[in-house]
């Protein structure tokens, strides 16, 4: 057993407790990893308010970066000393995963919601030795140290400030891929995004990087829209100040936008999303809402050729799309750092709270300030 520290989620709704911890050494197929910075993502306050029902107490966190410290029997694609990014787990072995669609995989669930490894057992207790919920996305980062599988540990070049680039495994590869990957909006075409936060944002980079001429950025943050103009948006649309839908049927004088992505998990949301869209047009939701949260939606909206579509994790294949993100940020033409601001992970709790408040698009906190590789 390896000590750590490690923030746990042990009541609903309740603030993450620091505990002294301890981490097993990783078992065949798994890797140690050394928690460099994690991204703190929305999907992690649902499962802390029990939105999605995960056994606690529970270790969260899901957008670890950080350096592998040991490799368990059969892997075989890293090696001590490597530099990864941890993403969600998957099995590798349905025709879902086969067919280059992990995200889709039919362990999905219990592959990153069980909280705990497919066999029940935990890789991480506490001091007294009373086992914690972990394996949170195949990782449960939020930590000095987490357990991956050799699967979802992603393997980047060295060269690259290793803090930044946890939130690459989730909320960004997820923005990023919903354009890339997803709905692959041609050269000139419009699309408008609901939800200015780092998922929106990442979003809309993706979309400027591929040459959408329309891009319209919603929310009802004035600060994030102007953010948002930076980054490659062309427009923005507070819809707390006006309607959105005839907002977005003007700028684009086609009677809607080409593409649409709800980022908000907001039923209501994703209505306007559908009825921004012309006709033909295609909306993808990605914002992750309660389970049994329902949308309403006209159906003749659809019947008409609109699609809709939910997208997993950007449609991404991590070891594929992970690295080409970094290029894209290398090459300067996908600034995701600028969405970034950190803090140690003592100050997890406020570092959530900046995040639900939206003052701060995606925190990321490291085990040690200033921690790097």
């Amino acid at each position: 057993m390896i000590e750590g520290k490690a923030a746990v989620a042990r009541e609903k709704s309740q603030p993450l407790e620091i505990v002294d911890a301890r981490f097993e050494a990783p078992r065949a197929g798994e890797v140690l990893v050394r928690i460099v910075g994690t991204g703190v993502c929305h999907t992690d306050m649902v499962v802390r308010d029990q939105g999605y029902p995960v056994p606690l107490p529970l270790v969260l966190g899901h957008e670890g970066a950080g350096v592998v410290e040991q490799v368990g029997t059969g892997v075989t694609t890293l090696a001590p000393g490597d530099h990864v990014v941890l993403s969600y787990g998957h099995c590798s072995r349905c025709g879902e995963c086969r067919s280059g669609r992990p995200g889709y995989c039919v362990e999905f669930y219990d592959r990153n919601f069980k909280g705990s490894r497919m066999d029940g057992s935990q890789a991480v207790c506490d001091a007294h030795g009373h086992p914690l919920g972990s394996a949170f996305f195949a990782q449960s980062s939020f930590g000095t140290y987490a357990i991956a599988t050799e699967r979802n540990a992603i393997k980047i070049r060295s060269d690259v400030p290793l803090e930044l680039m946890g939130p690459l495994g989730c909320g960004i590869q997820t923005g990023a891929g919903a354009v890339l990957n997803a709905l692959k909006p041609p050269a000139a075409s419009s699309i408008a995004i609901f939800g200015a936060g780092s998922v929106g944002l990442s979003a809309a980079m993706a979309a400027a990087a591929v040459g959408c001429t329309t891009i319209i950025l919603v929310d009802l943050h004035d600060d994030r829209l102007a953010l948002a103009k930076e980054l490659g948006a062309t427009h923005g649309v507070n819809a707390g100040k006006e309607n959105a839908v005839e907002r977005i049927r003007e700028i684009t004088g086609t009677g809607g936008a080409d593409f649409t992505l709800e980022c908000t998990g907001n039923p209501k949301v994703l209505a306007q999303a559908v009825e921004a869209l012309r006709v033909p047009g295609t909306c993808g939701l990605i914002g992750a809402a309660n389970l049994g949260d329902c949308a309403s939606l006209d159906m003749n909206t659809l019947l008409f050729g609109r699609t809709v579509r939910g997208i997993i994790e950007g449609d991404s294949v991590p070891q594929v799309f992970i690295p080409q993100l970094i290029e894209l940020w290398r090459a300067g033409r996908f600034p995701f750092d600028r969405l970034i601001k950190f803090y140690d992970l003592a100050d997890i709790n406020q570092a959530i709270a900046d995040s639900e408040s939206g003052r701060v698009l995606k925190p990321i906190v490291r085990p040690a300030s200033g921690a790097n590789a």
